[in-house]
């Protein structure tokens, strides 16, 4: 008797996959990111009338960033990640850019606030509520948080380059499971 064979697209494929706090975190952020960013870079070409409302939505959007992130870096400390998978360079890249992410993810928000709060603004959450600072306004340090938080959303940009740079390589070319894992 002849044995019916599975032809690709009846095949179950099973993915080891980030925990669902992981991944959900893991799109808010990315999310949050694609909003607050450009909003960032665009407040410069507003008219003055609505640049501090362009203000209040990036700081205010920024500043949920932070704390989605520090619930990030406790949730990877309290939840088990897929195993890496890939050569030892592929693994040691995924595992750089990522760090990186992270890193860049909170001390752009940070340098953000500060800077803001350096400059005479304190961030008043939303417009709803205001948000305790340790910095009052300080113009000796205001540019200098400015700069910090600017150079550090250009790197941002090239770290998010390098990541869709990955998973375009393993989603389109190499044609594996890697974007599985965190959809």
């Amino acid at each position: 008797m002849l044995s019916k064979a599975l032809c690709p697209s009846e095949t179950v494929i099973r993915v080891e996959r980030y925990p669902a706090t992981s991944r959900l975190l893991h799109w808010l952020v990315a999310a949050l990111v694609l909003i607050t960013w450009p909003l960032g870079f665009f407040i410069q070409f507003t008219k003055k009338e609505v640049s501090l409302d362009f203000y209040l939505i990036h700081e205010s959007f920024g500043f949920l960033v932070l704390w989605l992130m520090l619930l990030r870096v406790g949730n990877r400390l309290m939840a088990r990640p897929p195993q890496p998978q890939g050569p030892a360079i592929e693994r040691l890249a995924a595992s750089t850019v990522h760090g990186l992410l992270y890193v860049f993810l909170i001390v752009m928000p940070v340098s953000g606030f500060l800077a803001t709060n350096a400059h005479g603004f304190p961030l008043v959450w939303f417009g709803l509520v205001p948000v305790w600072s340790p910095l009052d306004k300080a113009p000796d340090i205001a540019w200098s948080l400015s700069a910090i938080h600017a150079w550090s959303a250009w790197i941002l940009l090239l770290l998010f380059a390098l990541h869709i740079g990955a998973v375009l390589l393993h989603h389109v070319i190499k044609r594996d499971n890697t974007l599985y894992r965190i959809v």
